[in-house]
């Protein structure tokens, strides 16, 4: 199984028109459903419209889209011998622009997900992945967050052999035209650093028509290489410093309409 197959098993997805517009010139502007009150919402719908900057270990543009396995990339081990080997490291850190859950607001709330998984994606568990709120958020907001992600099952602990949902820390997320930088602790923890790759007529390259871990509409990849893809903390702690490791950013968009009498 490819990832493209793999990423669109992650949920049912249901037929529902794409969001539209630039990525980049959307960034710190609420889309999506961001016209509708939440008050005009029963208490039990929900809705996430969310940004999320990505890296991986793979090279720009990640080959897992269209086939199984990671490329072998070098990997440094306990007394920095080295070696070739297919691992699927990433990081994604995610900014919400505007989300509900019932009648709890999501609007401007940050979350952040990293793992390795590993080197098949056709495997039934995946390697490992640790899920971080922002230390902003409040208990509340954490708990309705969590419990919209579950609809998908790349945030599921089914999906993964190893999955914890870290410590709570301060999350930065930025991003414009240049680039983009995310930090996890300060980067103490973990960091990601992209630079907007820039095609013909001078604009951002960018990919469409691609599913992305399950979510109904994206507005397409706009390619961001990476100059830093660290994860800094414990023993699988990895670190990537200008390589060129594949990067994105999209646009992410998902309410209960698109679940609805699914499980």
């Amino acid at each position: 199984m490819d990832k493209r197959t793999f990423l669109k098993g992650m949920a049912v997805l249901a037929a529902s028109p794409s969001i539209r517009g630039n990525t980049l010139a959307s960034l710190g502007r609420p889309t999506g459903n961001a016209g509708r009150s939440l008050t005009a919402w029963p208490s039990d719908e929900w809705s996430l419209n969310v940004n999320v900057l990505e890296s991986c270990s793979c090279p720009v543009f990640c080959q897992c889209f269209f086939t199984d396995k990671p490329p072998a990339s070098e990997i440094t081990g306990p007394g920095n011998m080295s070696g070739m080997q297919h691992v699927g490291r990433f990081i994604q850190a995610y900014r919400v622009n505007t989300g509900h859950s019932g009648s709890v607001g999501l609007d401007g709330v940050r979350f952040w997900f990293a793992g390795d998984a590993g080197d098949d994606f056709d495997k039934p568990k995946l390697e490992w992945a640790i899920l971080t709120f922002d230390s902003g958020m409040s208990r509340e907001q954490r708990d309705a967050l969590l419990g919209v992600l579950r609809h998908l099952h790349w945030y599921r602990p089914d999906r993964w052999k190893s999955y914890r949902i870290g410590e709570d820390a301060p999350i930065e997320w930025s991003a414009d035209e240049h680039g983009a930088h995310a930090t996890l602790g300060g980067g103490a923890i973990a960091e990601i650093a992209l630079s907007t790759m820039v095609g013909q007529h001078h604009q951002p390259v960018t990919v469409s028509n691609l599913p992305y871990f399950g979510y109904p509409r994206n507005t397409g990849f706009t390619l961001m290489p990476s100059t830093v893809l660290a994860y800094r903390r414990g023993a699988r702690a990895f670190e990537y410093k200008d390589k060129g490791t594949n990067g994105l950013l999209t646009t992410l968009d998902m309410n209960a309409r698109d679940f609805a009498g699914k499980s």
